[in-house]
């Protein structure tokens, strides 16, 4: 209970003494805005399935760039293009819905990731499993700048593409009609996510940054119904949430990354439960 019987010890203490958990602090903060903004979308849309594929979709690349010595970071982006590209290849020309067109392309991707790594057992297993789980409490200034240029990148196209996304995702052939393209904003969509992912991927983990897409987003949508509104709410409760969670791990031993992700979800589900109850008990006064 030192949270709340000694709250500058357990709140501040560790922030201030700790140079590294500053730097997860930011690197955490900068996270959430990369993949709440983008996940308000992914939740509106319906395309949560996709993100899972997409946040999968980087594991080859992350493997092979690994294997072969090159940048894994440019390894995770030239997969996720490619898994973009398939993704929408396959969305306007296969008859097959759309989701089991992506899992297609999620299980060769994930295939193609375990057989890599398969292949790498006992050496440089450490890291490949920072690849899968992240390691928040090592990023340094060049992770913190990356994540910082993403960030901006997702906002300003999220700020331009505004009225685009907003009718083509509750009414696509309004959106041809006004003179929007439908599709190409989907695709420009796609790759935000898929840059979001990327960049987090160090921070988080591949295998986490699914609930930091959704999470944050799908908890806002339970109290917030304006698009702008839902955004800011879900980087506030995803940034709430990564706080919490850097001091669980930091006072418990835990794992970082698991530990925030645990947390957005924890918030989602009670906050689903709080309105819930909120609701019924209007129906029953009204």
């Amino acid at each position: 209970m030192g949270w709340l019987t000694d709250p500058v010890d357990w709140w501040i203490t560790p922030f201030e003494d700790n140079p590294f958990m500053r730097d997860a602090l930011w690197a955490a903060l900068l996270t959430v805005v990369c993949t709440s903004v983008v996940g308000t979308w992914v939740v509106l849309r319906g395309l949560s399935f996709l993100g899972d594929a997409l946040a999968h979709g980087v594991l080859p690349g992350i493997a092979i760039a690994f294997v072969m010595g090159s940048s894994t970071t440019l390894g995770a982006l030239a997969a996720a293009l490619v898994m973009v590209g398939g993704v929408q290849l396959i969305r306007t020309a296969s008859p097959l819905p759309d989701d089991a067109s992506i899992g297609v392309l999620f299980v060769g991707f994930l295939a193609l990731a375990v057989v890599v790594m398969s292949a790498q057992t006992g050496r440089g297993s450490g890291d490949l499993t920072r690849f899968l789980f992240g390691s928040i409490n090592a990023v340094d200034a060049t992770d913190l700048r990356r994540l910082m240029i993403v960030a901006a990148i997702t906002v300003t196209s999220v700020v331009v593409l505004h009225r685009a996304l907003v009718v083509g995702t509750f009414d696509a052939i309004q959106a041809t009609l006004i003179g929007f393209r439908p599709q190409l904003t989907h695709f420009v969509l796609l790759v935000l996510v898929a840059l979001a992912i990327v960049a987090s991927f160090e921070t988080v983990g591949s295998l986490l940054v699914f609930a930091f897409l959704i999470a944050p987003p799908a908890t806002a949508s339970l109290f917030v119904s304006r698009v702008p509104l839902m955004m800011i709410a879900a980087v506030v409760i995803g940034a709430a949430s990564s706080v919490i969670g850097i001091l669980i791990s930091y006072h418990h031993a835990t794992a970082t990354g698991a530990t925030m992700a645990l947390v957005t979800v924890t918030v989602f589900i009670g906050t689903l439960l709080l309105t819930s109850l909120i609701t019924r008990f209007r129906q029953i006064a009204g």
